[in-house]
């Protein structure tokens, strides 16, 4: 299986995010963002960073980036995406995830490890959790504040859309304590903590929980086959 990794100007956490899927098990191909080509890949990360500085408003620029067109497409037509912390930014300014993302209610940079709970395991990347799980992941945020109106809110909750919760204190903010959400038809997930962060005992810390996002993606995708 091969999982694309977008670099973006700016993006801090692409390679990261490519490491993270050799180590789950797949093949990991570099897209430039200036590329409108998505190179055969069967999912697509976007990363974290700061894509074109976030000059204008966090993913508002990188969401008309060439690959994006040919993301939005593959994305509408079933093929799994995620969007990590500035990448779950340029999936709701692209539009495949509602709501957005502001700066932090209490106006500081978050870094720490955060506890969170798996709210939902339906998506192409929360598949390989259980239900109510409880895991440990890095957030490192200054504009990880998700809110949305109280109507799509609703919506998410009573769709079971809302993939993570923050648990044992909202680092940032997010209405009802979302830490990820996804799409209609679950392919399209955005999360502001950092599973690529967490993959490996090597890293200490938080430890491996965030490798079954990655994972999951791939059991997704031989079930598929």
């Amino acid at each position: 299986m091969k999982i694309g990794v977008v670099t973006f100007p700016g993006s801090l956490d692409d390679g990261d995010a490519r490491r993270a899927a050799r180590v789950a098990g797949a093949e990991a191909v570099q897209l430039w963002h200036a590329d409108a080509d998505l190179k055969g890949v069967d999912a697509v990360v976007l990363p974290g960073g700061f894509s074109y500085g976030d000059y204008l408003r966090c993913g508002a620029i990188a969401r008309f980036s060439p690959v994006m067109e040919k993301i939005i497409d593959a994305a509408n037509g079933g093929m799994p995406v995620l969007g990590i912390c500035n990448g779950f930014q340029v999936l709701c300014e692209a539009h495949l995830l509602p709501g957005a993302l502001l700066r932090n209610s209490h106006l500081h940079f978050r870094n720490r490890d955060q506890k969170l709970r798996v709210e939902n395991t339906t998506s192409a990347w929360t598949g390989g959790y259980a239900e109510g799980q409880q895991i440990l992941i890095p957030v490192k945020n200054g504009e990880g504040c998700y809110q949305a109106d109280e109507h799509t809110l609703d919506a998410l909750e009573a769709e079971g859309r809302v993939v993570l919760r923050y648990i044992d204190g909202n680092p940032n903010g997010s209405q009802r304590d979302i830490a990820g959400i996804r799409n209609e038809a679950g392919n399209v997930v955005g999360m502001m903590p950092h599973p690529e962060h967490c993959i490996e005992e090597l890293t200490g810390g938080a430890g491996t929980d965030g490798l079954g996002v990655f994972t999951s993606v791939l059991a997704f995708l031989g079930a598929k086959a």
